[in-house]
């Protein structure tokens, strides 16, 4: 909620207070042994769909799991996995040839697998939340009427044709220029025939226990069962056909508190964690020296308003809020330096960005906004939920006290104990005042920080945000001839939610990760996921 994952945990970037960390991969110098278990830290994932895993516990799962049509390097172009070639010649008929590849019950990875899932994700009834990464292809509007309760005449995308077993050609409603790099997100992974009640029926029907021992095409199968709260285990799949992995398989344990997980690394009992604890980063250098790591994030974390909520529906009420914090504060004494205070919606990695386009609205000006925040008659009272499973609550907690202080009202943090709650309870529209997010992108793009967010049915956007301005910008955006051009229409998008501000920027993060000594050659990518084709455990 990649990615484009909205992210459970704190996300904390590089900083001149910790400068001394090593940066970089995880090196070692110990032996390889290429049948060794390793394990990493997660919290609970939401789900374990290509349709629905939109988050980033699940999407590191997932990446175990299957293999994308493409990958992204470190400058964050696309480059074929899954895929033989992916062209087009007007950026709107685009056409998918497929390498050889196999799902771990054996079946041919083929055209159908993808048209399937593809399918089964976009078709409206089947409720799947990265339904809307499928709104660009031809015929996604008949398969989603705007009126929910209405069945769609249509089962299948019309914009979706097999070519041969091994071609697929897409045709889009509008051209898209970074059509490729979309191809890379987690709703694009196939799925088997063994997945669905009948691979004939129209519409498509999924197994009920299916992602609870999901069946996929990566260099990793689940042993076993996915148990929640506890733990998935995945090993090696023989017949993967791509590149192979440096490890037997992994455990990834289910922790619902961060510092038990970071109690667990030092004990040498977990092998990589992914995100330090707040409370631990004064320690961290000396707990793990070098095993303590720091890379570029996409990470972005906003505090969101429920604005279908009477108390935050002006944007004047959530600009005065926005005005009564003080970021830079925050950063230094919270996070001791070591993220960057956001005045922006999109994250630096992104081309487009542009630094401070919140301008006055992030500024700190608390009697500015007290006397805003009472003119427009803001609520007496204040909360903040959050997920207890990612070590929120230190900067939640000094948030409310400067709210309290500055705009003279109570304030106070309210945990929800998984990061899956949280976003439950969003979607069900229960009370939870302001909230906090986080973002990764899903593919290098500001439109990926634009669209899923805040576009009037983006996949991403829980806070009931809906500007037809914004939304045609945007599409404007995606379907300019060039990507200079796409950006320019991006900003100009990014320009109205400063106007409405329906989220506060408030921090870019980076990855700052640690690791045992029994594993070498530790990586975490953009996207905020373990590199697992390059980690090894030591002999």
């Amino acid at each position: 909620m990649q990615v484009r994952r909205l992210a459970a945990w704190v996300a904390l970037p590089l900083s001149a207070a910790l400068a001394l960390a090593a940066c970089g991969s995880g090196g070692g110098s110990g032996s390889s042994n290429p049948d060794g278990v390793i394990s990493i830290g997660i919290g609970e994932p939401q789900h374990l769909l290509p349709g629905n895993t939109h988050e980033t516990e699940g999407a590191q799962v997932m990446a175990a799991l299957y293999s994308p049509l493409v990958n992204f390097d470190e400058a964050g172009k696309p480059f074929e996995v899954a895929a033989e070639s992916i062209t087009s010649t007007d950026n709107k008929v685009w056409t998918i040839k497929l390498k050889d590849g196999k799902f771990h019950n054996g079946e041919a990875v083929d055209a159908d697998s993808f048209i399937n899932s593809w399918n089964f994700t976009a078709y409206g009834p089947n409720a799947q939340d990265n339904s809307f990464f499928f709104d660009k292809f031809q015929g996604w509007a008949d398969l989603n009427p705007s009126d929910a309760n209405v069945v769609p005449t249509q089962k299948t995308l019309s914009g979706l044709k097999k070519i041969d077993d091994k071609t697929i050609e897409v045709t889009l409603s509008a051209p898209f220029t970074e059509f490729r790099s979309l191809l890379g997100y987690t709703a694009f992974y196939p799925l088997p025939k063994a997945a669905f009640q009948d691979p004939a029926a129209t519409p498509l029907v999924l197994k009920t226990d299916f992602e609870q021992a999901p069946i996929g095409n990566g260099a990793f199968k689940i042993k076993g069962n996915w148990q929640h709260d506890q733990q998935i285990e995945v090993e090696r799949f023989a017949d993967f056909t791509g590149e192979k992995p440096k490890v037997g398989g992994i455990l990834f344990r289910i922790y619902q508190n961060q510092g038990a997980q970071y109690a667990d690394l030092l004990a040498n009992n977990l092998d990589v964690v992914k995100t330090i604890p707040t409370e631990s980063l004064a320690t961290v250098q000396g707990d793990l020296g070098d095993r303590f790591r720091q890379s570029p994030s996409s990470s972005f974390q906003f505090l969101a308003f429920p604005t279908f909520d009477a108390r935050f529906s002006k944007p004047e009420v959530r600009k005065a809020i926005s005005m009564a914090i003080n970021r830079e504060e925050i950063v230094q004494q919270v996070f001791q330096g070591s993220q960057k205070a956001a005045y922006s919606f999109v994250s630096p990695v992104v081309a487009g960005y542009r630094d401070n386009t919140c301008g006055v609205n992030c500024e700190f000006k608390p009697a500015e906004a007290k006397a805003a925040y009472q003119a427009a008659g803001g609520p007496s009272s204040l909360n903040i939920t959050y997920n207890a499973d990612g070590g929120h609550k230190q900067w939640v907690d000094a948030t409310c006290n400067q709210l309290k202080a500055n705009l003279g009202v109570e304030c106070v943090g309210t945990p929800e104990a998984k990061f899956a709650d949280l976003l439950q309870k969003v979607e069900d529209k229960a009370e939870v005042g302001m909230f906090r997010l986080g973002w990764s992108f899903d593919y290098p793009s500001m439109e990926n920080y634009l669209g899923p967010l805040y576009t009037t049915d983006g996949s991403s956007n829980y806070y009931g945000y809906s500007n037809p301005a914004f939304d045609t910008l945007v599409k404007e955006g995606a379907a300019a001839p060039t990507p200079d051009d796409s950006i320019k229409k991006y900003q100009e998008a990014e320009d109205i939610l400063v106007q409405d501000m329906p989220v506060l920027p408030l921090r870019f993060g980076q990855n700052n990760y640690g690791f045992s000594t029994k594993v070498q050659n530790v990586e975490l990518d953009l996207f905020s996921r373990v590199d697992l084709n390059k980690i090894e455990a030591v002999s």
